[in-house]
């Protein structure tokens, strides 16, 4: 093992013990999670609420629900007017957002170590207390309709991943779009937002983050305070449906107005949640970081500076996830490359993984840029509270976050090959391509879309 790894591995208990303090945990009566994190590098603090709901719970009809709910709460409650929320954080000098996932949609406010009471004062306010008034919902609905004409109907690739996406699940409902189908938005109604409000937006369906200088008991007097008086609500959840085998490749053709191709490729994975083999999830990871991990990284070198088959190609797979997912693959060809040429490029990368181990060295300096990566971003707050959250939404222990870099560490050639030889099989694959056509010379040029995310308010 090189030196400059192990040295990396022995700073690992260091850096843990410093950016990576105990997390502490209470839960309220009325069965709202509340988790701390103290960490007194810096007088600031972050706190974030976290709804278990998004897109995946949603069903036909309603879809894009979750995210209009997203924009409705910062338009008004009993007590505050519409944009009042975001004013009073600005003043007292934090800032504030939020986005809905497929499996959560959450809440945050980075402010001085002083005001935290002014976060939780807010938040438990539109948490029970939303207006939800049919001028403010008409307005946000137009906003969120601009937003999804802007982001995927205008947008070639993310409107190919959004096709993608419903031709590779038959039944998961990852299939829906995070912002929702045009014709349900066209039907929503403000009935159907202020039911799932009431329904989800309880505090026994949150769990609230707060990581930075603060008291942990001091943090858990104040939630008691604000969140402790709200009602309960009977929360039952959909029942989850399973994602059948899959029989054979898909493919798909899109055609949109574009100035080049596009190629997307994904494979049934397992989530962390549902993995045969715990060490699973983390060799994927790995895969992904081997062939799409910077400039060094295997497409990058030889895909695009060595055949220059492609301008641009990428990998990625989430192992933080509610449901089993998908190990993507996206690529943009070369000027004059066909489409198929890069299909094949990508398949014999594939090919290569599954017949030859990869070799120490490599595995090595890719382990070496993931593992630093993942230790580094410890340092920021944000971060710290939204691996909490994130684990705790989709079901999962937040101590999963402290033992990620060691699970990484212990990845090694065999199991990058062997989950590549079980996953990344044609029967578990769906492929499609972007069918360039003609572009309208008023329009924009799009932005560059790609593979999924999550949506941000503003």
């Amino acid at each position: 093992m090189h030196r400059r790894f192990i040295a990396l591995l022995l700073l690992l208990p260091s850096l843990g013990a410093v950016a990576a303090p105990e997390v502490l945990e209470r839960r309220l009566d009325n069965g709202l999670k509340v988790l701390v994190k103290p960490d007194h590098r810096a007088p600031i603090l972050t706190s974030q609420i976290w709804y278990r709901i998004g897109s995946s719970y949603e069903y036909g009809g309603i879809t894009g629900v979750s995210h209009v709910l997203e924009h409705m709460m910062f338009q008004g409650t009993e007590r505050l007017a519409p944009g009042e929320f975001s004013r009073i954080v600005a003043e007292n000098g934090g800032e504030e957002n939020a986005f809905t996932g497929r499996d959560y949609t959450a809440y945050y406010q980075n402010l001085a170590k002083d005001r935290l009471e002014i976060s939780f004062e807010l938040e438990a306010e539109r948490m029970r207390h939303l207006k939800l008034a049919e001028k403010e919902f008409a307005k946000e609905l137009e906003v969120v309709k601009e937003e999804r004409r802007t982001r995927t109907d205008d947008d070639p690739q993310s409107l190919t991943y959004e096709r993608f996406s419903a031709a590779a699940y038959d039944a998961s409902p990852y299939r829906n779009p995070i912002i929702g189908w045009p014709g349900d938005l066209e039907q929503l109604r403000l009935e159907d937002v202020r039911d799932w409000y009431r329904l989800w937006y309880a505090p026994n369906n949150a769990i609230l983050v707060v990581a930075g200088d603060v008291n942990p008991d001091e943090v858990f007097a104040l939630a008691e305070k604000h969140f402790g008086p709200l009602a309960a609500e009977e929360i039952r959840p959909p029942k989850t449906r399973a994602e059948p085998d899959q029989l054979g490749e898909k493919r798909l053709r899109v055609k949109a107005p574009a100035k080049e191709s596009y190629l997307l490729m994904g494979y049934k994975t397992p989530s962390m949640a549902d993995a045969e083999e715990s060490w699973e999830p983390y060799a994927l990871e790995m895969l992904s970081s081997l062939l799409d991990g910077g400039d060094s990284a295997r497409f990058a070198r030889e895909l695009v500076r060595g055949s220059q088959i492609v301008a641009s190609a990428g990998a990625s797979y989430r192992a933080f996830e509610r449901l089993p997912g998908l190990f993507l693959f996206d690529a943009v060809p070369s000027k004059g490359q066909p489409i198929e040429a890069v299909e094949a490029a990508l398949r014999d990368q594939i090919a290569r993984i599954q017949s030859e181990p990869v070799s120490g060295e490599e595995l090595e300096r890719v382990r070496n840029q993931v593992i630093a990566a993942k230790v580094f971003e410890r340092d920021s707050l944000h971060y710290q509270a939204m691996q909490i959250g994130l684990l705790e939404t989709i079901g999962l222990d937040w101590r999963l976050a402290d033992t990620y870099v060691e699970r990484l560490a212990e990845v090694t050639p065999e199991r990058i090959q062997a989950v590549a030889r079980k996953y990344l099989v044609a029967d578990r694959l769906t492929v499609a391509v972007l069918d360039p056509q003609p572009l309208d010379d008023t329009e924009p040029t799009p932005t560059r879309g790609g593979m999924g995310g999550q949506t941000n308010v503003r």
